[in-house]
């Protein structure tokens, strides 16, 4: 099953994504509808509004996460090109919500920043509060994954020990279109980002150090983990910072963050607009 949180003129609603419409679940958000006791069947019997999948305007799959927490140097290759050891235990970092954009929005370059970086991920949506969890527990609490792009000012990131002020920029970070439940998702998916059309990522989720089970058992141990809540599991080599010399994004750069079979997020960067 696929759902998604599209805007419409009476605002946000949430829908299951078929492959003829896509049919309003009576909630908001995605969100909203994963806070619902059964969610799942809710969706799968929802029978509202309907809309023409190729119109849709997509938000952020779920739009006001409760939490966003981000596992870094996690893909093998991307340890290696960053001259890191491999970590023993997850290396994490949080997101706000004000980061986060659809997946047909432009990404707004900070005007602080002069070196701004892509990080194509394949991101684990919460459907279930867990805490504590042993992997069977962790396993059953995945509502589904989407796409993210970690967009990330390096100059930002790098300014102190603590990565937080480079990762969450207003209006920086991409997730959608659609939230893949993972009877449909499958595993060992192949990743991909692309800039003005060249491929500068490409990668199987098999290359991860922590996979999704691995995270949610990891993080559950610290706080629980509620429905709506986003686990970004990190970028896999290929980033700009790292390049000779680094290549980083510039207004009118198109960014395509692409996993197999959870479809894409397609962006234009645009320079910020301060007062």
């Amino acid at each position: 099953m696929r759902l998604a949180t599209i805007r419409t003129p009476a605002g946000t609603r949430a829908v299951r994504v078929d492959a003829d419409r896509a049919v309003e679940t009576g909630h908001a958000d995605v969100g909203a509808l994963l806070a619902e006791p059964g969610w799942r069947s809710l969706a799968e019997a929802a029978d509202g509004p309907a809309h023409e999948p190729s119109g849709l305007d997509h938000a952020p799959v779920v739009p006001r996460p409760g939490k966003i927490i981000c596992v870094g140097v996690n893909y093998g290759a991307h340890i290696a090109e960053m001259g890191r050891e491999t970590p023993a235990h997850p290396t994490l970092f949080a997101k706000y919500p004000e980061a986060l954009v659809g997946a047909r929005d432009d990404v707004v370059l900070p005007a602080a920043s002069g070196a701004v970086d892509w990080e194509a991920e394949l991101a684990v949506v919460i459907g279930t509060t867990v805490r504590h969890a042993d992997e069977q527990t962790a396993a059953a609490a995945i509502a589904g994954y989407s796409v993210l792009n970690d967009v990330t000012a390096r100059d930002w990131q790098y300014r102190t020990l603590q990565w937080l002020q480079g990762k969450t920029f207003e209006a920086t970070t991409p997730f959608g279109p659609e939230l893949v439940t993972p009877d449909e998702a499958g595993s060992a998916l192949d990743l991909t980002c692309a800039v003005d059309g060249q491929v500068v990522q490409s990668a199987n989720t098999a290359d991860l150090v922590f996979g999704a089970v691995a995270t949610i058992a990891y993080v559950s141990t610290v706080l629980t983990l509620h429905p709506g809540d986003v686990l970004a599991l990190g970028t896999p080599g290929g980033v700009g910072h790292a390049r000779t010399p680094p290549r980083y994004l510039t207004p009118g750069s198109v960014l395509t963050t692409a996993i197999a079979g959870l479809g894409e997020c397609r962006n234009t960067c645009v320079a910020e607009q301060r007062p």
